[in-house]
């Protein structure tokens, strides 16, 4: 077991909360590629080699968003608990796995939007299910861009005009996908766990499986042994939203995943739910018609479908004592 220490003048069980806060960011297959190491002046945010999918992601993109999404609750639950967190992105001194350092910037009141977006942290998680038909108001997804924007990142919502030529491109990458016995092989390790799996994306957070009538493709998390119950069908005109930003490189894509998260942390404190479509970036021929798609400035990273769902079951995750290094 790993001993928590004081850090950033916090009590051990202070920085207990917030590296379990941290913990529930989102990430491809719920991989959780995060590690943390506690010093007295810093946390140090670094990524598990171990935990990347080499086929799926081979670059390590989606590794690092998933990463700059824990981040983002890590800052969240410091500045809750009054700590104002400075952050060096990919610092050159912390060693091969790096991909942050967080210090103190003083003591500050936290303010009320970052009280609700550290209250959703846990009620957030992929909606795998159908959403109502119920469309989302103007209101939300403004405040879903300024999310975005607040991360230096855009959010390009969907045109209808746009949704034929993504769901032509979403299908293909799917089939590139499926077509691969290595992808297909990588996926079923992480799906279709027993209920009491800490990682990965158990039957019970699934969803319902997918049949060949729905208009936008969702993968089967239900390793073939859950079927769809009759009359459950997909939306098919969901609020679809690319998460871009204006560069590409590792510092941006840590970016793009805070944003990620602000983005999806601002829905679920609205009372909207959100899951990933991640084929369509991943297959790099699709990522690339995408970028053209939106005008060919911008960097897609990620691709969320939004709306307003159900109860669905959380995915599992890794104990605390796993998060930490030494």
């Amino acid at each position: 077991m790993h001993r928590i220490s004081t850090a950033l003048d916090l009590t051990p069980a202070e920085i207990e909360q917030v590296i379990m806060r941290a913990g529930l960011a989102p990430s491809l297959h719920n991989t959780q590629p995060w590690r943390f190491r506690i010093l007295p002046q810093m946390i140090e945010l670094h990524h598990d080699p171990a935990r990347r999918l080499p086929v799926a992601d081979p670059a390590g993109r989606e590794l690092r968003l998933a990463c700059g999404a824990a981040l983002f609750n890590l800052r969240l639950a410091l500045e809750s608990a009054e700590i104002r967190p400075n952050v060096t992105l990919l610092p050159h001194l912390a060693g091969p796995t790096a991909l942050a350092e967080i210090r103190s910037g003083g003591h500050t009141a936290p303010r009320p939007e970052t009280l609700r977006l550290h209250a959703a942290i846990p009620q957030r998680h992929s909606h795998r299910a159908p959403f109502r038909n119920v469309p989302v108001p103007t209101t939300e997804r403004n405040d879903m861009l300024h999310a975005a924007q607040a991360e230096q990142c855009w959010l390009h919502l969907v045109t209808p005009g746009e949704l034929g030529t993504l769901e032509g491109l979403v299908h293909r990458a799917h089939r590139v996908q499926e077509a691969d016995s290595r992808f297909r092989a990588e996926l079923a390790a992480w799906t279709g766990q027993s209920g009491d799996a800490l990682e990965g994306v158990p039957t019970s957070a699934a969803g319902p499986r997918p049949g060949p009538q729905d208009q936008w493709v969702h993968r089967d998390f239900s390793a073939g042994v859950s079927p769809r119950p009759e009359g459950v069908e997909y939306e098919s005109h969901p609020l679809l939203v690319v998460l871009c930003t204006h560069q590409e490189s590792p510092y941006a894509e840590l970016q793009a995943g805070q944003a990620v998260q602000n983005v999806w942390l601002t829905a679920t404190a609205r009372g909207l739910a959100a899951s990933m479509i991640s084929e369509v970036i991943e297959v790099p021929d699709t990522r690339d018609e995408l970028r053209h798609l939106l005008g060919g400035t911008l960097h897609p990273q990620a691709l969320l479908r939004i709306g307003y769902g159900g109860p669905t079951v959380p995915a599992p995750r890794r104990a605390i004592d796993d998060l930490i290094l030494e």
